[in-house]
């Protein structure tokens, strides 16, 4: 787990959390501001190309705290896909907003926002097509 002190860069405070979903490795540094997202050096509109599905999935965990517009977030991900990095940039907001304030650990744990989700695809079995589908079966 993620230690409850701040740290701090450059004389900012910030607040951590990482965050992991399939193999995306999210990084999130809140900082208190104005409720900008930069996600690997671009905004969230840009590096998600504007889908409304991956906003709504990111500010989850600060649309259920209310604390959406008092953080500024600096966020690196890396790996996996799309849905993945959205996925680990959320479990990693909710990691630092515990940082941040430990009584925000319940309502974050109801909305089931710190189980980390540790569904992955599973590998191709010897036989078979896929993980579990099996070759068309003939009779004659």
């Amino acid at each position: 787990m993620t230690s409850t002190t701040p740290r701090t860069i450059t004389g900012t405070r910030y607040f951590y959390g990482t965050g992991r979903r399939k193999s995306a490795i999210a990084r999130v540094r809140l900082i208190p501001g104005a409720g900008q997202l930069i996600v690997n050096g671009k905004t969230t509109d840009e590096y998600f190309g504007g889908r409304q599905l991956y906003q709504q999935v990111i500010n989850e965990p600060l649309a259920v705290t209310s604390t959406a517009g008092r953080f500024s977030a600096s966020i690196k991900v890396a790996g996996g896909g799309v849905s993945g990095q959205a996925g680990a940039i959320r479990h990693g907001i909710a990691r630092a907003l515990i940082a941040f304030d430990a009584s925000l650990r319940q309502s974050l744990k109801r909305a089931g926002l710190l189980t980390r989700d540790s569904r992955v695809k599973e590998r191709k079995h010897v036989g078979l097509k896929r993980a579990r589908k099996a070759p068309q079966y003939t009779k004659r």
